[in-house]
């Protein structure tokens, strides 16, 4: 059962949406995932929307650009926490979207990360999830001591072999 419902305006925001599914399934957290316009398609939209919380859906992660109405509209209907991814790709390169979704009015809270930020995005969901489950707790502790290592090492490796090696890849 979908624990995550990643809701899309458009199939060009799937290279965006697919880093959050990625980050989901590394850290085997159920979803799924859809594309659905608020704007060309109300009556579906309001539909799965109203339908989340029945399918056992925790959170909303929605990304939008330009007018970003989408993230907005999820958390209007739906009782639970919805992240907000906005969209670059418009005249204002994503800040339009940023600030729509950001700009929520009192009592419509959205979550928003950054311009482009599906992986975060996940990792919010993965994080609010993890107030109530254990075990995903666990793989976000895990998933943290591997970045550290990863900096680490690449720490070591400059200090082994000077900056300018590094950047030359050596």
């Amino acid at each position: 059962m979908p624990r995550v419902g990643i809701v899309m305006g458009s199939d060009s925001d799937l290279k965006v949406m697919s880093k959050a599914a990625s980050m989901l399934e590394k850290l085997g957290i159920d979803y799924e995932m859809t594309i659905i316009s608020a704007h060309r398609m109300p009556d579906t939209f309001f539909d799965w929307a109203k339908a989340a919380e029945g399918k056992g859906i925790k959170v909303i992660i929605a990304g939008a650009g330009m007018a970003a109405h989408l993230p907005g509209m999820c958390a209007a209907l739906f009782p639970m926490p919805v992240i907000g991814i906005p969209m670059s790709g418009s005249n204002l390169d994503g800040m339009d979207a940023l600030y729509s979704i950001v700009q929520m009015p009192p009592g419509i809270p959205v979550a928003t990360v950054a311009i482009d930020g599906g992986m975060n995005a996940a990792i919010l969901a993965a994080r609010i999830l993890a107030v109530s489950d254990g075990e995903i707790l666990r793989k976000l502790k895990d998933y943290s001591a591997e970045m550290k290592d990863t900096v680490q090492a690449k720490a070591d490796r400059l200090s082994e072999i000077g900056y300018e090696a590094y950047l030359e890849g050596k």
